[in-house]
């Protein structure tokens, strides 16, 4: 058919299919400032531990709420957290993260029938942001804000992760007395999300899944045969979600909370969502505004991660705007069957599939690869159980340090204990593992006393869960653009691509011996004595750029990581731990490093030499020196014997000038 026939017989190209899925522009404005309100509840054991995972929002400029299922009592929720910003920002890294301290004290009230809990917040003004800047979703006790068939949308912390949404296509699928059923993608870590309609009204708090049952009330399995628990909750099969409906919520709360928390609840029913300026959108230029903040172009949580095309918010300049969340967005595309309305027996169990999510539970969110998922819900767990454990046993390791010297004679001459040295550490070099800092320096070996990661040359701290996710996500992004440039960039190689996705996606982590010195070859790339943790700003400040120690290197010229000059670079701090990590690497890689004056130079090795006297050994060293020793076999005898240092001919480890 000729396309001028199609013109004449068609009043106009563009045709609804369907039922329209057109919004307003202010739905999007509007998600984008609820969801500040939405934070990740972390739950705590009585002795401090993390044990687990909730999600929680704000309902009144300083009441919490959340499942019953994840803040159970006073007690818990005394110990307990609420972090706000737990997300990605505009540039695809995670955002600094504001964390508040809950107050029982101040107001706590529990139902356990209608699966909710509110608890006061206790603000915090040396906080990076103020609680009121993360706005409030108001309760509104009015029936009829969402009708079976409409959209629902989910903000949410699955498996204890950043946030994420879940918008639109989730529809309301049943109305009962008390709860809503709805069709939307949840996962554990998700309990106490809020379910918001799409005007951004919250109309339930998500609290569980909804099994299927036979004409029995018999739960079923994946199979349609009934269910037991022996087949284990994975083998159920959910046709739904559920959630606790705010009216009922808000007619409870009415009856128990004291008058000053009724009028905080009831007498100011906006947020910072209804109150946004709608004649010009939001100004967004880098300074922090009330309920935007996380729009705000600038700093991550710790300038960790690759700067990667992300999510964004652009004005024109005819006032227009382009939003695109800066959270994950999960979009189901296609329509569904409607589950009957029918009310719930009373006497019929209620099933949480896991829902409060504890710190090693691995997420498929936002992950595709099963390897990855595995890997990384090991590193996590591996981080849970050394921050449980005693951080350095000195008895047990000094009984292991003399068992394995026991054959050397310390007291030779300089080349002897070379040689002898050497020897011992490539012998016991048993497990030689692949460079992945993520499994293997972030969750154990690299942690400070207090359970955090300090950047070797800032001295910044880090959460090493922030690591150990964001390694993680670069490490899939690296593999999906490897695949983009092997089919588009014929003129490249494998290697040469590796290469470069390296250098544009690096993760946190520093080779105190520049990887380029010995052509990124194993096992020298994955020798944990002298991989350090290290935000992706110092590490490329660095480069490959030998150690030196400046003369004038005053405290005023100091930048965060360090002074660098030409071919010469003194850190800022961290000066004995990479001087005895180096000094490791010429015993065990003889010949690697080479005497040249973009390497080391004979004269160079008096610096090391010099840091390793003038900053003595830390007890973080030893506690590395320790965990390596029990992943890889060999030990670091500048940290054993820090007096050895003026013993060993260390030139020998230099190799010749190419």
């Amino acid at each position: 058919m000729r396309l001028s026939r199609l013109h004449q017989d068609a009043p106009g190209f563009e045709r609804l299919l369907g039922k329209s899925n057109f919004v307003e522009a202010c739905v999007l404005e509007r998600a984008v400032v609820v969801s500040r309100a939405v934070g990740r509840v972390t739950i705590r054991n009585a002795h401090r531990r993390v044990i687990g995972w909730g999600t929680g929002f704000m309902i009144s400029r300083s009441l919490l709420m959340t499942n019953n299922h994840v803040l159970e009592s006073a007690a818990v929720a005394s110990r307990s957290q609420i972090e706000f910003n737990y997300q990605t920002g505009l540039d695809g890294k995670l955002l600094p993260p504001v964390t508040f301290e809950l107050d029982p004290g101040a107001f706590f009230f529990t139902d356990r029938s209608l699966d909710f809990t509110v608890v006061a917040v206790r603000p915090d003004p040396t906080a990076r942001e103020p609680l009121e800047a993360f706005g409030f979703c108001p309760l509104k006790p009015e029936l009829g804000k969402v009708l079976i068939g409409e959209h629902l949308n989910v903000v949410q912390h699955p498996n204890g992760e950043p946030k994420q949404v879940a918008i639109r296509e989730n529809t309301l699928t049943a109305l009962l007395d008390d709860f809503l059923h709805y069709e939307t993608d949840t996962a554990p870590g998700s309990s106490g999300s809020p379910v918001f309609n799409d005007q951004w009204e919250v109309v339930a708090l998500h609290h569980s899944g909804v099994p299927a049952r036979d004409e029995n009330g018999n739960y079923l399995n994946l199979d349609g045969e009934p269910w037991d628990d022996r087949q284990g909750e994975q083998r159920l099969k959910w046709i739904a979600n559920e959630g606790v409906r705010i009216s009922r919520i808000f007619q409870r709360l009415m009856t128990v909370a004291p008058d000053h928390f009724k009028h905080e609840l009831t007498g100011d029913t906006s947020s910072p969502v209804f109150s946004m300026p709608s004649s010009k959108p939001p100004k967004l230029d880098g300074t922090p505004t009330v309920g935007l903040t996380a729009l705000s172009v600038g700093p991550t949580a710790s300038g960790i991660g690759p700067s990667t095309p992300g999510v964004g918010l652009t004005v024109e300049n005819d006032g227009s705007t382009t939003i695109t969340l800066p959270v994950s967005l999960n979009i189901q595309v296609g329509a569904a069957g409607l589950l009957p309305t029918v009310p719930r027996s009373p006497a019929a169990p209620r099933v949480h599939p896991a829902s409060v999510v504890a710190p090693v539970q691995p997420s498929g969110a936002g992950v595709s690869a099963p390897g990855v998922v595995a890997a990384m819900a090991e590193a996590l767990a591996e981080l849970e159980r050394a921050r449980e454990a005693p951080y350095y046993d000195s008895t047990e390791d000094v009984l292991d340090r003399d068992a394995y010297y026991e054959g050397v004679d310390l007291a030779a001459n300089p080349e002897q204990l070379y040689e002898a040295l050497h020897e011992l550490l490539a012998s016991t070099h048993h497990t030689k593992l692949r460079y992945k800092p993520a499994e293997h320096v972030y969750p154990l070996v690299d942690l400070q006393p207090n359970g955090m990661l300090r950047s070797i040359y800032s001295w910044k701290e880090f959460d090493p869960e922030h690591f150990i996710r964001e390694d993680f996500r670069v490490e899939l992004e690296r593999a999906a653009r490897l695949q983009e440039m092997m089919m588009l960039e014929s003129s490249r190689g494998l290697e040469e691509c590796i290469d470069l996705l390296e250098a544009l996606l690096p993760y946190n982590c520093e080779h105190v011996v520049p990887q380029s010195w010995f052509s990124k070859k194993e096992p020298m790339r994955g020798d944990l004595h002298h991989l350090f943790a290290c935000e992706v700003e110092c590490n490329s400040f660095r480069g490959n750029i030998p150690y030196w120690d400046f003369p004038d290197f005053e405290e005023a010229e100091r930048k965060d990581c360090g002074k660098r000059l030409a071919t010469k670079f003194e850190p800022t701090n961290g000066k004995g731990e990479v001087a005895r990590a180096v000094l490791y690497f010429l015993l065990r890689y003889p010949g690697e490093i080479n005497a040249t004056e973009q390497e080391y130079q004979e004269d160079r090795l008096r610096i090391l030499v010099s840091w390793h006297k003038a900053h003595p050994v830390t007890e973080h060293e030893r506690h590395r020196n320790r965990a390596i020793f029990r992943k890889q076999g060999n030990r670091n005898p500048l940290i054993d014997f820090p007096d050895l240092v003026d013993e060993i001919d260390f030139s020998q480890g230099l190799g010749l000038p190419p």
